[in-house]
């Protein structure tokens, strides 16, 4: 009977772990190098458009993160540089955003 209900909790927990889980992978977190084409500074965030190496598609994301608006204010990251980004596709918004050289 003790390994019965070992077994159903189990299934139970497994289950409440996969419905909480499955939620959470919805947004597609994309990972890109890619050619910075243009900045726009606007107050306390960026908007960068970018152009993957690979596909040349273009994507435009926002950056928010302090660290890299100031090297976008020093001139450390500008227009021309190939960067290694990593963004949520749903939002547009910057998770990751580094000089591949290193900065």
């Amino acid at each position: 009977m003790k390994k019965a209900v070992s077994i159903v909790m189990a299934l139970a927990l497994l289950t409440m772990s996969l419905v909480t889980f499955s939620g959470t992978a919805s947004a597609a977190e994309v990972k890109m190098i890619a050619t910075i084409k243009k900045i726009e500074m606007k107050g306390s965030a960026a908007t960068v458009t970018l152009k993957d190496t690979k596909s040349d598609k273009t994507v435009t994301v926002t950056v928010k993160d302090e660290l890299t608006l100031d090297k976008f204010k020093d001139k450390r990251i500008v227009e021309g540089d190939e960067i290694r980004l990593k963004y949520d596709d749903a939002t547009g918004e910057s998770k990751l955003f580094r000089k591949t050289a290193g900065c």
